[in-house]
């Protein structure tokens, strides 16, 4: 009964990526062509509203649903590490035409190709786990 508010949380996330249509793969594919803005407007407002809810975490200091604070630690500026998980990151989205979430959004709507890129996904986030130690952090 406790994770039925996550249940419901990724419903509505299903539902939101499927009427803004963030879940297709043809506008994923107008966006790495530059051919239309309605991805870059998706992602740039996600983008400022994340700015938004950090600040005022921040500012008010607020804490997660078990009363702890959130805390955000400063990251070193290693730009090959940003650039080299972008790019696979990318290449990933790109070669698939569906980021994580949009990945399960179509699973869920039929599209059962999606679950061999999902298998991948999952493959790659436990060899990362394993490997995670001897990466240069």
């Amino acid at each position: 009964m406790k994770l039925i508010k996550f249940l419901l949380a990724g419903t509505l996330f299903g539902i939101v990526m499927a009427k803004s249509e963030a879940m297709s793969w043809y506008r994923i594919q107008e966006m790495f062509r530059f051919q239309a803005f309605h991805m870059y407007g998706i992602i740039g407002t996600a983008v400022t509203l994340g700015v938004i809810g950090v600040f005022l975490i921040k500012k008010y200091q607020l804490r997660d649903f078990s009363g702890n604070p959130i805390l955000f630690y400063p990251k070193d500026k290693s730009t090959v590490r940003y650039l080299a998980g972008g790019t696979i990151f990318g290449l990933g989205w790109a070669l698939s035409g569906a980021c994580p979430g949009p990945m399960v959004v179509n699973i869920g709507y039929g599209y059962l190709s999606l679950l061999i890129v999902f298998l991948f996904a999952v493959l790659g986030t436990f060899l990362y786990g394993l490997v995670q130690n001897k990466l240069p952090h």
